[in-house]
Order: C-alpha cells, then structure tokens, then sequence
C-alpha cells in the first residue's frame, strides 16, 4: 500500500478543516475505495436509501449551521437521491454530495453502474456539479464545492468521483476564506427607509432566509421600531418571527387572491429572504394590493430577477436588515388587533387534529426542536403550536414528501441531546420510513408523531377545490406504523382514544431514544376544507 499523500488523505483533510467529520450515506462498490483507511475522528451515519442520506445530511445542516457530507452509490443512488436534493436546493440548505464513478479507464465503454454525464444528472437542482478532468483535482473541486454550498444563497452542490481517483497522489488544499455577506447599495437601502417613513400603513413579509442568515433578532428590532405588523411567507421552510409576538399576524395563503386580501390595506410592503411569492394553485388578481409598494430584499440573484413586482434588493439579510435601521424613524403606529384566540376542541373518538395539537403543545420540552411534515394540518398545525424561538422549527417549503422523517434524524443526531419532535402525516412518514432505523441504529432523542387520517388529506383537499367529488389513489388504510417501526427498531403506541393521547405523549417524550405515536384523526373529508384556510 503506498504512503504518499493521497487524494483520499486531502479529501479528508479538507474535511476535518471545513467541520464536515459525519458522512451520511448508503455504500456501494464505487464508493470503496473512498473509505479504505476510513479516519477514527470520522463517523459514518448508514441510511438505507439514498433520500434518506440526503435529507438527514440536511438536517444536520441546518442544525449545525454548516454543509453536511453525503456519500451516494453511483447512477441509481443518485437518481434515488433526486426528490430530497430538490428540497435541499429549495429551501437553500448546504449539502456536499459526492457520488461514486466507474474508474475512468471504464468510461468509454459505458459500464455497470457509471453515470453517462454525472455532472448533468442532478442540475438544475444544485448550484455547482462537477466531475473533474484529472483524479489530482479531487481535493481542490471539493474545496470549491464547499465554499459554494456555503456562500448565500447556500444549497447543495455535487461532485462526481471515479473509484480509482482516490487512490492517486495530491496535495494538500491550502487553507483560505471566503467573507460571505454583502449589503445593498447605499441609495437602494435610502429608498427602502424612505418608503417605510413614509408609510401610513406598513408590512413586513418574513421567510426562511431571515432565520438562515441568523437575521432574526434584527428583524423583530426593526419591526418594533416601523410599527409594521409581520406575517410568514407563504409555505415558509422555518419561522421567521417570534409567533407569539404582539406584531405577529400568521401565514401567508399560497393562493394569490387570498394572500393580496391579507395584505389589503397596507401601502407598503417589504418582503425579506422570501420569494414573491409561493404559490400552490392559480388564482387570478393582483399580486399585491392595488396601490401598495413591495420592496423585497434576497440574497439568491435568481429570486430577484423573477420577482413580479416590486423593488428588488440584493443582499444579506443581516446586512440589509442592519442598514435599515440606521435610516428608519421610530413609529407610533397602534400595533394591530391581537390574533383571535382559538377554542380548545373537545375531546372525541376518532381525535380532532387540532385536539392533538393543543394536547402536543402541553408536553413539549421547553427546548424541543419540531420538524414538520402534515400537509393535511399544516395551518391549524401553525395556528395552535405557535414557534417563539429561532431554530425551533423545521419543514420543507418546497413540497416534495419523504423530507421530514429523515430531517429530524439528521437534526438529532447534530443536536445536543435536545428532543426533536417529528409530526407527520400517515402518507408522509412513508416515502422515507427507512429512516426509522436510521434513528435506532443513533438512538437519538426523537419523538415521531403520526396524524392519521388514513390518507392524502391534502390532494383530496385539492381535488374538492375543482369539483372532484372522489380522488382515486388517495385513500391508504391498513398501515401498522407501530409494528412496522417495531421492525425498524423503533418501540411506540398506537392511539386511537382521546383519553390515552396524554399517557401517550408523556411516555414519547421520556424515552431515551426515538418513539412513535399512530394517533387516528379524523380524515379531512369536509367540502369546506383547505389546507392553507385559516
């Protein structure tokens, strides 16, 4: 075995120097060669698909602040890989995937298991894919990589390596930074303060990136000092704003009539680490209220450049956040009517989702980190279990199923022994329930709670809303989910009666390692029903 300097020893480096020492991922035989000699202050995470790799790395992502490592097998793990990289790319999340290749004197004749174009496969879903031309530039891609996944705004990259690559001689990457932030143009940020002095009636609209960039602190600050009320962008992946603060007023509909009528009344509108807008249907109308100004401030040039109206900023959110409040004038503008409180539901067989959302809410951990999956109770999911702190809160607002599962293990496992709280719909939990033994294998702090409503609640929800009195496919009865994570290696109770639901919850909570609840609710089957109505 040689002793030289290795493309596999820089590629670790590079690792241990950036603060990436987990590896998430599935093995396959391209991939061996990469972990020969596999360093003792590494860890390996097994997932046993590839979404599952992907999605976990991602949580932990966004637990830790930094790009996580994947390790995905070839063509098929990739292509396996594709709907959690989507997300990941979506709501801008830095993942450092590198995928095993054929060796490079197999290429031409297209072999077992190559990728024809690996660079191509996962566009335009990450921002920077690559397989370099020569084994010795491993490293440096890798380096490259990283400093992209890293740089607003964050997202995935990929980096394609050919098993032999690893074994060739390189050199060390040298040590260098890159300053990532950037401010507005001066005039630009005059115009923005000048607008909201203006104002009669001003708004803000907060989405991910003011929790991403660590903005949220200055948000609330300038928020109080413009009098401006706050709502959350539509279909949102964090929170954004303290939700039990006096200014706060709830979530944006992804429907664009509905979200124009939220907003009516309000001549100004400044929009921060949000895209104009997310919506889920059509619906005709404008945009925003007749009359009113949008300002939107973003880091991603592709998020401004598309925005259909307004004036769009580039920066960071800090940045630009921090050279409003330079300019804008303290207000004394009445703080708006405080949000109607909800009525408690009673209890009842099957449960009220909302019944066992207030019930969740009662045995929380004070610093309990939730991942959200359940399209079907996302809004009153939101309305009943209000997210006060930054980072508290995790969900996917690009809408692919199979992320949460696989988040929270992620996020767990990068945790500090903090509970993280799954809730998921039945449909949900089964696009990536092989992170279950993920989460046992780890024995992480992690209680999973299953909104049973025996199926898609919200494409059901969505066939209503255009006359469709039936949906086929959308009913999924006949799912143990305790006897199946059982199997996994996960231990839980299923719920079925109001009266157990607090036991229930009292023992998930207490676990040492992760539980499943299957709690039956009654399925979403009213005419009236949609999933973002408030």
């Amino acid at each position: 075995m040689t002793t030289e300097f290795t493309v596999r020893d820089a590629f670790f480096d590079f690792c241990r120097r950036a603060g990436m020492t987990t590896v998430y991922g599935n093995p396959g035989s391209t991939e061996l060669r990469m972990f020969r000699d596999f360093p003792d202050d590494f860890s390996y995470v097994l997932a046993l698909q590839e979404t599952v790799a992907v999605a976990a790395a991602a949580g932990h992502a966004l637990g830790t602040g930094n790009a996580a490592l994947v390790s995905l097998h070839s063509a098929g793990g990739v292509g396996h890989s594709l709907g959690a990289v989507f997300n990941a790319h979506r709501d801008r999340v830095p993942v450092v995937i590198i995928a095993g290749q054929q060796s490079r004197a197999m290429l031409p004749t297209r072999p077992f298991l190559g990728a024809d174009e690996p660079a191509l496969f996962p566009r335009p879903y990450v921002k920077w894919s690559r397989q370099t031309e020569r084994g010795e530039d491993v490293p440096a891609a890798l380096a490259e990589a990283y400093r992209v996944a890293m740089t607003p705004p964050c997202g995935p990259v990929f980096l394609s390596v050919p098993e032999d690559d690893w074994d060739r001689p390189a050199e060390p990457v040298p040590h260098r930074a890159v300053r990532t932030g950037f401010a507005p143009e001066p005039a630009a940020l005059r115009e923005v303060a000048d607008a909201l002095n203006g104002a009669a009636n001003p708004v803000i609209v907060v989405g991910p990136g003011v929790e991403d960039e660590g903005a949220l602190p200055l948000v609330v600050e300038l928020a109080e000092k413009a009098g401006a009320p706050v709502w959350i962008s539509p279909l949102s992946g964090r929170s954004g704003f303290p939700e039990d603060h006096r200014l706060f007023q709830g979530f944006l509909p992804p429907v664009r009539d509905q979200l124009a009528a939220r907003l009516e009344g309000h001549d100004v509108v400044l929009v921060l680490g949000a895209p104009v807008f997310t919506y889920h249907v059509h619906s005709e109308g404008p945009f925003i209220p007749d009359g009113a100004k949008l300002f939107h401030f973003d880091c991603d040039p592709a998020q401004t450049a598309w925005a259909p109206v307004g004036t769009s900023v580039l920066t960071t959110i800090d940045a630009g956040v921090s050279g409003l409040l330079d300019l804008v004038d303290k207000a004394d503008r009445p703080a708006p009517e405080p949000r109607a409180a909800l009525a408690r539901p009673g209890a009842a067989d099957p449960m009220d989702p909302a019944f066992v959302i207030e019930a969740l809410r009662d045995h929380l951990p004070a610093d309990a980190v939730i991942v959200e999956e359940c399209p079907s109770h996302r809004d009153l999911f939101h309305a009943r279990l209000p997210i006060t702190r930054s980072g508290g809160f995790l969900t996917t607002g690009s809408g692919a199923l199979g992320w949460g599962l696989p988040v929270a293990v992620g996020r767990a496992v990068a945790g500090a022994g903090e509970r993280v709280v799954c809730v998921i719909g039945d449909g949900s939990i089964m696009y990536s329930v092989q992170a279950l033994w993920t989460a046992a294998q780890q024995n992480v702090p992690m209680t999973v709670l299953v909104l049973n409503n025996r199926g898609y609640g919200a494409v059901k929800a969505l066939g209503r809303r255009i006359e469709m009195d039936t949906v086929p496919g959308t009913d999924i009865p006949g799912i143990d989910f305790v006897t199946l994570a059982k199997g996994l290696g996960v231990p839980g109770r299923t719920v079925s009666a109001a009266a157990d639901l607090d036991a229930a919850l009292a023992e998930g909570m207490a676990h040492d390692g992760p539980f499943i609840l299957d709690v039956s609710v009654v399925p979403d089957d009213s005419p009236a029903y949609e999933p973002w109505a408030r």
